[in-house]
């Protein structure tokens, strides 16, 4: 449901090489929308070192955008911090200058900087696992960036790995775990992983809290990607079988959201598809309104906007989409304009939904900009985005951007 990890980069490098014949159709199109959409310039952010692609995850209301970048070509991933300003903020990984080949990637920050952070460390994992998602095999841990310094948060008892998706203004965060629950159809829905997860959080001092799925439905794992300032959290509960190991297999069958008692609430599908494997809750504002995706029986995956006492509304798609892809972790803010990204037969589009309507991100981008964007990850309150884009014109490097609104 995000681009942390192989998979939707690889498919957002694809969508580089295709991308050259849409710019000027995308460009072609901003008049359409003027009315109901305002425009967007498009910064920039560049990469760390001499590497050759970064993403932004995640950003806060200040405009600070979270990611990861590599920092040679073909290297490993790091995360980063970017201030509004000035270079990429290298955080390091948790496997640290023994470890050059660990990645780890980066999301939030917070309002006073702090960042949830996934990252390797330089210990083989025991049992073959790849939690992290980037085929290594090394162990995987949920970490805090704060004060400065990278800090690794506790796993659940006789789990061995954990990672971490969301943070709030009160420095709690939100993520899944490893538990000591050997369980063999595992690997059946991520490959190598022989024991369960489930959704947790990470108080202030780095007390962790498992949240239970929804046993009512015969769930035994889930996974927690968003998290606001009243403590809610929202992801996907399902069984080891069909729930699939975020950040590369991001299947699950049931979205929900966890009250801030740890109480799970289900919230239905879209298009009454009761057993589909594409259903999770990716983000929450401060109002409790969510946003995720949900699977039709017909296979298509589209994004939905869900209110308390309303339910779920299906946000529709871009001509030709076959997935429609609200990902983690703010990609709602309080005026219900969601971001995220679509995929047809062509590779990715960006997407914004504002006042009903959804449309292709770079049609509303300002002429001439130096970047054509492939993903948006994250919205904040004065409506600026984060993601992913190739620089134009050759549209062969990718870089995290912030495109803001004028």
């Amino acid at each position: 449901m995000k681009s942390r990890h192989p998979m939707i980069h690889s498919l957002i490098a694809l969508s580089a090489l295709l991308a050259m014949p849409l710019v000027a159709k995308a460009q072609g199109a901003s008049q359409q929308h003027e009315k109901k959409f305002r425009q967007y310039t498009v910064t920039d952010l560049g990469v760390l070192g001499s590497g050759t692609n970064s993403s932004g995850f995640d950003m806060n209301h200040a405009g600070w955008v979270a990611g990861s970048s590599n920092l040679v070509p073909g290297g490993p991933q790091n995360a980063f911090l970017w201030y509004g300003g000035g270079s990429l903020q290298d955080l390091g990984t948790l496997g640290g200058s023994a470890c050059p080949q660990c990645n780890s990637a980066a999301d939030g920050p917070s309002s006073n900087g702090e960042a949830a952070i996934g990252s390797e460390t330089s210990t083989v994992d025991p049992n073959g696992e790849d939690f992290c998602g980037y085929g290594t095999h090394l162990q995987c841990l949920g970490a805090i960036w704060r004060n400065g310094k990278l800090k690794a948060l506790p796993t659940l008892p006789g789990g061995h790995n954990a990672n971490a998706f969301g943070i709030n203004d009160l420095g709690q965060l939100a993520g899944f775990a490893e538990s000591g629950v050997v369980d063999p159809i595992c690997a059946g829905a991520t490959a190598f992983q022989t024991h369960r997860f489930q959704a947790v959080t990470w108080e202030k001092d780095g007390d962790i809290q498992m949240l239970h799925p929804l046993k009512q439905m015969g769930d035994t794992v889930g996974f927690a990607f968003g998290i606001n300032n009243r403590g809610q959290v929202v992801g996907s509960s399902g069984t080891c079988a069909t729930q699939g190991l975020p950040p590369v297999n991001a299947t699950g069958l049931h979205a929900v959201v966890w009250e801030r008692d740890g109480r799970p609430i289900y919230l239905g599908t879209l298009g009454d598809a009761a057993n589909t494997k594409y259903n999770a809750a990716t983000a929450i504002n401060e109002l409790g309104d969510v946003v995720g995706t949900s699977q039709f029986t017909d296979g298509t995956v589209h994004s939905f906007l869900w209110k308390k006492g309303i339910g779920m509304q299906d946000l529709g798609t871009l001509p030709g989409a076959f997935a429609t892809i609200s990902g983690c972790c703010n990609t709602v803010n309080n005026r219900d304009d969601v971001v995220g990204f679509s995929i047809d037969e062509f590779g990715i589009t960006p997407f914004l939904f504002h006042d009903g309507v959804i449309v292709d991100l770079n049609s509303l981008v300002r002429a001439n900009s130096p970047l054509y964007l492939l993903s948006a990850s994250s919205i904040n309150e004065a409506g600026e985005i984060t993601g992913q884009a190739c620089v134009l014109p050759a549209c062969s490097v990718l870089h995290a951007f912030r495109a803001t609104p004028k």
